[in-house]
């Protein structure tokens, strides 16, 4: 008995390929579900499995299979292109909280931008391990992962599969989601900002006026103790802010519209 293939089936694996081609890229990078300690089979089975929810949707929308292998490969590499831009913006957003923690880990005295940690490494400070620790945690318990992945069957009424990206819109929201980013790192830091600035005045002044006091041994103790206070203190408010603020941010990422 000869095996009948359905008419349509080279339209549906080649439409399957670009669709995986494309949630798989976003999912290598979306904070949550793309972290580098869950195995990368259970990430590729993620991927497979969205790709198949989304299939049947965007099948209509999804160009057909071009007569020549080599726009075919183009048509693919687009797609990966899209998925690891999009998964890029959302990865950024919640960047700003291990920023700000390296900010705070400044002001706190507990880290030295002269001196690398033996442990951490020259780009890495406790407090900014520990906030990256803490994004997936927040981004898998609270369910904002599911805004990313709403917007991305969202983003193909954007960027249509199979197309390049636009190189100038592209370029431009790439900027904001930097510069967005880097604010709210700031945002999030400013008490330990502030509260660096006025111990380092104390300390100049107090210096001043008892010109004999080791100031230095008796202010750093000081600075990383209060510091270490107000981080105990405003830990809890710091990463309401920033779940909000991503959040925020997560709506209007392309194709939330």
């Amino acid at each position: 008995m000869d095996l009948v293939l359905p008419p349509d089936l080279d339209r549906w694996a080649f439409g399957a390929m670009l669709v995986l081609a494309r949630v798989a890229g976003a999912i290598v990078l979306l904070p949550g579900l793309g972290e580098s300690a869950p195995p990368s089979m259970v990430r590729a089975g993620l991927a497979l499995g969205v790709t198949l929810l989304l299939l049947p949707v965007l099948l209509p929308d999804l160009p057909p299979p071009p007569d020549a292998e080599l726009r075919a490969g183009m048509m693919v590499a687009a797609e990966v292109g899209t998925g690891l831009w999009f998964g890029w913006l959302a990865r950024c957003l919640v960047l700003a909280l291990p920023m700000a923690g390296q900010y705070i880990a400044y002001m706190v005295g507990i880290s030295n931008v002269l001196q690398a940690d033996a442990e951490l490494g020259p780009q890495t400070t406790a407090v900014a391990r520990l906030f990256d620790a803490a994004v997936p945690v927040l981004i898998l318990t609270t369910e904002l992962y599911k805004v990313p992945l709403a917007a991305l069957e969202g983003l193909y009424r954007l960027v249509p599969a199979g197309t390049v990206l636009p190189i100038v819109d592209s370029s431009q929201t790439a900027l904001r989601a930097i510069a967005e980013s880097a604010i709210l790192a700031l945002r999030l830091a400013s008490p330990f900002v502030l509260a660096g600035l006025v111990w380092h005045i104390a300390t100049g002044l107090t210096a001043r006026f008892l010109p004999r006091l080791q100031v230095y041994f008796v202010a750093v103790p000081g600075q990383i103790l209060g510091g270490l206070l107000l981080l105990g203190v405003l830990s809890g408010a710091l990463l309401s802010a920033w779940l909000e603020a991503t959040r925020a941010g997560f709506s209007t990422m392309p194709g939330t519209g």
